[in-house]
């Protein structure tokens, strides 16, 4: 991949549509546009031009240049007619003209080698693209304008101005002066580990927003879990009717609740069963609990538990996390358990939060913002979660502070992997900056 080369590629989704989109970007995006296209004015940036594609089609440009572009270098979008025969002789346009085909994510490549955006943003906006809920999509924007990135900018600091520190002792040693007691260290690392530590605990609820979660609906023949899958749903998915055992088998179906994604799994009534066929679901209802993210365990509320469903608790609770419902609250509630009706709804949005909460809790992670999606980001915070405590450690038993630099080296590398490389010429302006040492 040459990365001075200029690039074209279809920007739109793939099929028929009002408008299609071909971006050109690189340094000869302008020449390009100017040679393929028949221009009603000449291109000025920030400014969209009428103008027409030879004998296919009348299309719009809209010109970019550099560094105010998405990848911050010149960036031209011709916007014609979404037809796929339009779009490819544009591009075969674009190509005989110079350019070449961008590969898979280059646009954005550009843009975080080019300084226009970190990896955390990069990352966001592929998030953004592949959200299902109007809530993962809005998360993915607050990441894409850097909220990832502020939460970590604080930590990075701290961490650079404690190596400052250290470097800047070890340097001047032949002063005889200590700039860095055990005390000292350790009142810098508390805070970059507490931070670090709550980005991680964040991601039990990120993951959550990014993936979604999987239910699956357990309960006696007869206690309304199809109605409640179905309400839950809002739409009749499942049959109900007052026959005993007529969920056979599974029947999932995918919504949201509270803008995550969440598979719900509607079981055979656990009960013993009466023939070859219902055993079968019977078993299947055990496997949905064993592979299910959350249980959720449906009792009659109008009628005492039973034996049945005291065993069923037990067992989903042993299995994972469970929410136990009594369906029919319109007849009767029992005490200590979430009460819904499925055939009225009441309820039911006091158990969608219930749901969440006990798969993930929120609490201020939402309204504090740049809680952590990726499965890369946590490995990597770990990571250098495990260095500051090896540097607390050596911290403690009073180990050498070139030694304790290569802890928080350590510490500091998985953070720049999320945010960006530290130079050595960053520590050394930060040592010159920070210290009035007359040499």
């Amino acid at each position: 991949m040459n990365l001075r080369d200029t690039i074209c590629a279809i920007s739109t989704p793939a099929g028929r549509g009002g408008i299609g989109v071909i971006r050109i970007s690189g340094v000869q995006a302008r020449p390009i546009a100017e040679k393929i296209l028949r221009l009603k004015a000449p291109l000025e940036s920030w400014t969209a031009t009428l103008a027409e594609l030879p004998e296919v089609d009348r299309v719009v440009v809209t010109y970019f240049a550099a560094p105010r572009s998405y990848t911050a270098e010149d960036v031209v979008e011709i916007s014609c007619h979404g037809s796929p025969v339009i779009l490819k002789h544009a591009l075969q346009r674009c190509c005989e003209a110079g350019a070449r085909l961008a590969e898979p994510g280059e646009f954005t490549l550009r843009a975080y080698l080019n300084g226009r955006i970190d990896l955390p943003q990069a990352e966001a906006i592929r998030d953004l693209i592949e959200s299902t809920t109007l809530y993962q999509a809005r998360i993915a924007a607050q990441q894409a304008e850097g909220s990832v990135s502020r939460r970590l900018k604080p930590v990075k600091e701290q961490l650079l101005e404690l190596i400052a520190l250290l470097e800047a002792g070890i340097d001047f040693a032949e002063d005889d002066i200590s700039v860095a007691p055990p005390k000292e260290i350790l009142r810098r690392l508390d805070p970059v580990t507490l931070a670090i530590g709550t980005l991680i605990a964040s991601f039990a609820y990120g993951k959550l927003v990014h993936e979604g979660f999987t239910l699956a609906i357990v309960g006696r023949p007869n206690v309304g879990k199809s109605s409640l899958f179905n309400r839950l749903l809002e739409q009749d998915r499942a049959i109900v009717t007052d026959i005993p055992g007529t969920t056979r088998d599974l029947v999932s179906e995918t919504t949201s609740l509270e803008g995550i994604p969440v598979r719900f799994v509607d079981t055979a009534g656990i009960r013993i069963g009466q023939d070859l066929v219902e055993n079968l679901g019977i078993e299947r209802s055990y496997q949905a609990m064993a592979d299910a993210d959350v249980t959720l365990v449906v009792v009659d509320g109008a009628a005492p538990l039973k034996q049945e469903d005291h065993d069923l608790i037990a067992r989903a609770r042993e299995q994972g996390k469970s929410v136990v419902v009594g369906n029919k609250s319109d007849l009767g509630r029992l005490d200590g358990i979430v009460a819904v009706s499925a055939l009225t709804g009441d309820g039911v949005p006091q158990l969608k939060k219930r749901l969440i909460e006990t798969i993930a809790p929120r609490g201020q992670i939402e309204q504090e913002g740049g809680f952590i999606t990726s499965l890369r980001h946590e490995q990597l915070l770990k990571e250098s979660r495990e260095a500051l405590d090896a540097a607390r450690n050596a911290t403690t038993v009073g180990i050498p502070h070139e030694m304790l630099l290569l802890d928080l080296y350590a510490a500091l590398r998985p953070i720049d992997a999320i945010t960006g490389a530290t130079t050595a010429d960053d520590i050394l302006n930060r040592i010159f900056s920070t210290f009035c040492i007359g040499k």
